[in-house]
C-alpha cells in the first residue's frame, strides 16, 4: 500500500519530505509563492526524488473551486483508478490564529485559508486528511470557536477525526514548537479512531525534557570549545545537529543577513540568552525556541558574531544534510519558508503514525 498525496499551502516542501521518506508518494503539490515553489522543486532535484505525477502548481487554493475544479477533480479520479488511498495534507498560513503575529483569526486573509482547505477536503472528499496549524488556533478561545466549527463541517462530511497538541521535541527535533495536529478519515473506510496512536512514534516525554538541568546563559566567547553537559540529551541540541548537517560545508552556510546596525549588541548578549523577542541567543548545547525569523525576530549564534545562517536554521529545522536552497533565492525568503514549515524528523513522525493506523485497518 502506497498511499498517495496531494498537498496544499506546500511551502519548500518539508511536511511533504516527511510524508515521501516514509512510504507515502507526494502525486500533486500546490503553494501559492512562486520563490517557495522553485526552492521545493530545487530541493526535489537535490535529492533526486521524483517530480510529482500532477505536477506542481502555483495558485491561489481557491481556484480550485471555480477554473481549476475540474483539472484537480480528473487527477484525484485518476490517481483512485489502481485502487490506492488519497490523501490531502496542509497547513494554511497561520499568522493570523498566532499570539505572535496577527491574531485576526478567520477574518484574516490567511485565517479565510483554513476555510478554503476543508471546504477542498469537502469538495474533493479524499480518504483522510491531515490539517496542520499554530496552538493559537487550538487555545485561544475565539479561534478555538473556528476551529470546532471547521470540525463539525468536517464530521458532517462524513469524517472521523482525531487531533493533538504536539511539539516538535517529542520527536526529536532540536526547536520548542507546538503545532495542532488534526487528522481524518472517511468513515465508510472506518468507524473508529480508537487504535489511531498519536504517541507511537514520540521518542521524548515533553515535561521530561523540559525539567532537564539545560544550560542557561554563558559568557559569548567567538569560536569557544565546550563539552555537552552530562545528563541532558545531546541529541535534542542544536550543536548536535550542526555537527550532523556539517553545517560549515552545506551549501548554504554563508547565507545569512550581515546587518551593520545591531553588530555591537550581537557580541555582547550572553549564549543562551533568548529572553527576548529579538536577538535570541541560542545555547549551542540546549534546544531552539521555535525557528521563526520573521517579524524582526533575529537569532544568534552561540559562539559566532553573526545571525544564523540558511544551512544553521535549516539544520534546527531537522532537514536532511542534502536539502538545499537554491543561490538566486533571497534571504528573506529562504528564512520565512524555514520558519513556515514543520520540522522534517516531526513530519516523519507524524507520516508514521499515520501509515501504521492506515496499514491496520484499511
Amino acid at each position: 500500500m502506497v498511499p498517495k498525496i496531494f498537498s496544499f499551502f506546500s511551502g519548500s516542501g518539508f511536511l511533504d519530505l516527511g510524508f515521501e521518506m516514509n512510504s507515502f508518494k507526494i502525486e500533486f503539490v500546490n503553494e501559492y509563492s512562486t520563490s517557495f515553489l522553485e526552492a521545493y522543486k530545487y530541493s526535489r532535484k537535490q535529492m533526486k526524488l521524483d517530480t510529482p505525477t500532477y505536477g506542481y502548481w502555483n495558485t491561489d487554493i481557491n481556484e480550485y473551486f471555480t477554473e481549476r475544479k475540474e483539472e484537480l477533480k480528473s487527477y484525484i479520479e485518476d490517481a483512485k483508478k489502481d485502487g490506492s488511498l488519497i490523501g490531502f495534507i496542509g497547513g494554511p498560513p497561520c499568522p493570523d490564529f498566532s499570539i505572535a503575529g496577527k491574531n485576526r483569526g478567520r477574518n484574516g486573509d490567511n485565517g479565510k485559508l483554513s476555510l478554503s482547505y476543508v471546504k477542498l477536503i469537502i469538495e474533493r472528499h479524499p480518504d483522510f486528511f491531515l490539517f496542520e496549524n499554530v496552538k493559537g488556533l487550538w487555545r485561544t478561545a475565539r479561534h478555538r470557536e473556528f476551529y470546532e466549527e471547521l470540525k463539525e463541517m468536517l464530521g458532517n462530511a462524513g469524517y472521523i477525526m482525531t487531533e493533538r497538541l504536539t511539539n516538535s521535541l517529542e520527536f526529536g527535533t532540536p526547536q520548542d514548537r507546538d503545532r495542532i495536529l488534526l487528522f481524518g478519515i472517511d468513515k465508510e473506510l472506518c468507524d473508529t479512531l480508537d487504535d489511531f496512536c498519536w504517541e507511537k512514534y514520540i521518542k521524548y516525554d515533553l515535561k521530561e525534557v523540559k525539567n532537564y538541568s539545560w544550560p542557561t546563559q554563558e559568557e559569548f566567547v567567538v569560536d569557544s570549545e565546550k563539552n555537552c553537559p552530562p545528563d541532558i540529551p545531546e541529541e535534542l541540541t542544536v550543536e548536535y545537529f550542526f555537527r550532523r548537517n556539517k553545517v560549515d560545508k552545506h551549501p548554504n552556510a554563508a547565507s545569512y543577513f550581515k546587518p551593520k546596525a545591531g553588530l555591537a549588541k550581537m557580541k555582547v548578549i550572553p549564549e543562551g540568552d533568548d529572553s527576548k523577542k529579538s536577538y535570541k541567543r541560542l545555547h549551542r548545547w540546549r534546544y531552539s525556541p521555535t525557528a521563526a525569523y520573521g517579524n524582526n525576530e533575529v537569532h544568534l549564534h552561540p559562539y559566532k558574531e553573526r545571525r544564523l545562517s540558511v544551512a544553521e536554521a535549516l539544520a534546527i529545522q531537522s532537514l536532511p544534510k542534502e536539502f538545499s536552497f537554491p543561490d538566486n533565492m533571497t534571504l528573506t525568503d529562504m528564512f520565512k519558508t524555514i520558519g513556515n514549515g514543520v520540522p522534517f524528523i516531526m513530519s516523519s513522525g507524524i507520516a508514521k503514525t499515520i501509515y501504521s493506523f492506515l496499514e491496520e485497518v484499511v
